[in-house]
């Protein structure tokens, strides 16, 4: 689990005060890092292009070039010329060492560097930078990011495009910007270069953490002399769409659920390994409802399935356009998994704001942060290409997630994992965040193109972790 920061000045203030290095020595650090990467990935005398801003940002692809320059074909090419204190003092240096500045850009480079604009973005860019960035995204070439791809702003959007990176060697710490849905075709991968001390001394504590995949804690069984009863018993009701709900228990039963039920109001075929009923088993430990639900219950027996209880309860889908998710959020030990436009659905349903799916995308955080101000108690998760899990002000990103799982079912399977856990007695934020990392990991161990991945795949895959 790592540290994500909205912004890093104040850590960066920290280094000028505490450690008594000034600005110039961490962008020295900056460039070095950046240099040693090259060194050893490249060969010598490979072609090199560095398009540096005007900025600090710019400053650090300027420090850079001036330590290629001599081994590597150096181009250095700065559409803004130099404004920034450090940027100047920078450009100098290249200039006391024999280097120039190019005046275009050629069709062939090796290695292709974006220092233009950094993390502080806050504008939509010019006309001009956008031509830029296009024209640099078509070279073929390997593309790097210093900081953060130029056109991301703090929140994680393109302003209106990007530099697109295949990898981002970030200042110091990791920026949440890196991580929101709208960046992560833009970021590659992602390596944090240190300013003249470790991580440790550089960074304080963030109530925004970033999951690694050795946070996975799958429920591996313990106790050599146990039962079916030892691992809880998940009810999974189901509506109109039962498949819906077939593929939440079966996903549940292969995450470790000693038994589960798909409830019904009718008699369904199950498949063999599942249990069936048409009232909540009296043995139940949790609930997971709302997959294809539709308006197959009165609210009589709604209530009976799921309200007049205190189960642990995860809920999916159709509950979040239902004026019912407000009684919902007065239960304890919740969690709630929408998509945006659920989400979107939802916020206005609960009167915290009335705005579309984009507009969730485009400050994805922000409005996970709205929400939990006023249902503090709720674990939410947010599905997206990089889920969000959050309560109260605990908020955890999840980047391992592939495009193989944009295929209907795959969020199914996620409430059964979730379910899951709920019923061997994990906590809710728990449950939501190892559900979300085994559901994010086992769809990158499927051995099929991206496109292939089925339900059935990703089940068995869990049980592989």
């Amino acid at each position: 689990m790592q540290n994500l920061y909205k912004s890093v000045a104040f850590l960066d203030k920290k280094c000028y005060e505490h450690y008594y290095l000034p600005e110039d020595i961490l962008m020295e650090h900056a460039a070095e890092g950046i240099n040693r990467f090259i060194r050893k990935s490249f060969q010598k005398d490979s072609k090199v292009l560095i398009v540096a801003g005007p900025g600090n940002n710019g400053g650090d692809g300027v420090a850079l070039a001036r330590l290629l320059y001599g081994d590597f074909e150096v181009s250095l090419v700065m559409p803004y010329g130099a404004k920034s204190k450090m940027c100047k003092i920078q450009l100098d240096r290249f200039f006391a060492v024999g280097g120039e500045l190019s005046n275009s850009i050629k069709k062939e480079y090796d290695i292709v560097i974006d220092a233009i604009f950094g993390s502080g973005l806050s504008k939509p860019l010019k006309d001009d930078a956008v031509l830029l960035i296009e024209k640099l995204n078509l070279l073929k070439a390997y593309k790097i990011a210093v900081d953060i791809p130029s056109g991301i702003d703090e929140d994680g959007k393109p302003l209106p495009i990007a530099f697109k990176a295949d990898i981002t060697f970030t200042m110091g710490a990791l920026k949440s910007a890196l991580y929101m849905d709208l960046a992560k075709d833009f970021v590659g991968k992602v390596k944090v270069v240190d300013l003249g001390v470790s991580r440790e001394l550089y960074e304080e504590p963030s109530n925004v953490k970033l999951l690694d995949e050795e946070d996975l804690k799958p429920p591996y069984r313990e106790k050599s002399s146990s039962h079916k009863g030892n691992y809880g018993h998940l009810a999974v009701i189901a509506g109109e769409k039962e498949g819906a709900a077939i593929l939440a228990a079966l996903s549940a039963l292969n995450f470790g659920a000693g038994l589960v039920t798909v409830v019904t109001n009718e008699k369904i075929n199950v498949p063999f390994e599942l249990m069936h009923s048409n009232s909540l088993p009296k043995t139940s430990n949790a609930i997971a409802v709302g997959m294809g639900l539709g308006q197959e219950y009165s609210d009589e027996d709604f209530n009976s399935l799921v309200m007049d209880n205190n189960l642990p309860l995860v809920i999916d889908a159709d509950l979040f356009k239902s004026e019912k998710i407000k009684e919902l959020l007065k239960k304890s030990k919740i969690v709630l998994t929408p998509h945006p436009k659920e989400f979107a659905s939802m916020l206005y349903i609960l009167n915290i704001a009335q705005v579309s799916p984009k507009e969730i995308q485009q400050n994805r955080l922000y409005f996970v942060q709205q929400f939990c101000k006023k249902y503090p108690e709720v674990v939410l998760l947010l599905k997206g290409a990089n889920p969000i899990i959050a309560k109260n002000e605990e908020i955890f990103i999840n980047p391992h997630g592939s495009n193989a799982l944009s295929k209907g079912g795959s969020g199914d399977i996620l409430t059964g994992l979730i379910g899951a856990l709920l019923a061997q007695g994990y906590e809710p934020l728990s449950a939501a965040i190892q559900g979300s990392l085994a559901h994010a990991i086992a769809s990158k161990k499927v051995e099929k193109a991206n496109y292939a991945l089925t339900p059935v795949d990703l089940i068995e895959a869990v049980g592989c972790l």
